[in-house]
């Protein structure tokens, strides 16, 4: 199996989720948007666990991959690596409180942290 192309169809897959669970919301229509980010989460979390099996399993027997651009392209690709992980690691505990507060119906609170996870999430799928 092509893992980085499973995991480039899943968070393309988890990008359109999202845009299409934003749609929803601003539309007033609450429960395709709740369908909509249950889904994107399941992919964002298929997309992890197939991401950790890659560089946990794959890539000790295959080795690294190295990034042979040089210049701007290089000092790009490089500041977009960071901001994508450190971001990703801020965001997982956020997405799970977002979810649960729906879950909770606690719609205040999910309201205003979801405003600050969406955008993080939208770019931790789009730099994935």
């Amino acid at each position: 199996m092509d893992l980085p192309l499973l995991n480039a169809w899943l968070n393309g897959s988890s990008v359109a989720l999202l845009i299409a669970g934003i749609a929803a919301i601003k539309a007033g229509r609450r429960d395709a948007h709740a369908w909509l980010m249950r889904v994107a989460f399941v992919t964002s979390a298929a997309f992890l666990a197939s991401y950790l099996y890659y560089h946990f399993v794959v890539q000790p027997i295959s080795g690294p991959t190295p990034f042979r651009r040089e210049g701007w392209v290089k000092t790009a690709y490089y500041v977009m690596l960071i901001t994508h992980v450190v971001l990703a690691i801020v965001n997982l505990p956020m997405v799970l409180r977002v979810l649960w507060l729906a879950h909770a119906e606690r719609w205040p609170e999910h309201r205003r942290l979801a405003k600050v996870t969406f955008p993080i999430w939208l770019y931790v799928s789009v730099t994935g």
